[in-house]
């Protein structure tokens, strides 16, 4: 029986991001997915493999759970919240041990039980500012 978006999504978060597992990558994004919104041009699953790569070793113990999802046909959405520690170098700077805590969606159209197409829009200015890469902006 095959899987709704929404199971789609949840199984792409707790392999691929939680349990860190490489192999699900290939499961569940198709070979000619694209992914917007990580990197200036449409990302492949190549890219996105590498891009993760560096993610994990950047915060090994990264974690992502779905708060919300609003799923529409073929497409779902998922609103997530995003905690690890800052222990590797693999985005640049140096490791500062320090906990992040962000948000962001996902929306993924899939087919055939994987994912064709994602949009992305993550709080990555929060997690630069965390990590020191950025300084915090003042709110009045």
């Amino acid at each position: 029986m095959p899987m709704s978006p929404k199971e789609v999504a949840a199984a792409w978060f707790e392999s691929v991001w939680n349990k860190k597992e490489p192999g699900a990558i290939d499961r569940y994004l198709a070979p000619d997915a694209r992914m917007h919104g990580l990197d200036a041009a449409p990302m492949t699953p190549a890219a996105f493999k590498q891009m993760h790569g560096a993610f994990c070793a950047a915060f090994p113990d990264i974690r992502i759970d779905i708060v919300r999802t609003v799923c529409e046909g073929d497409t779902v959405v998922a609103l997530c919240h995003v905690t690890g520690t800052h222990a590797g170098a693999a985005l640049g700077p140096a490791p500062t041990q320090k906990r992040i805590d962000m948000w962001g969606m996902g929306m993924a159209r899939v087919a055939d039980d994987r994912i064709v197409e994602g949009w992305n829009a993550w709080d990555f200015m929060s997690l630069y500012q965390q990590v020191g890469m950025l300084p915090a902006v003042a709110t009045a």
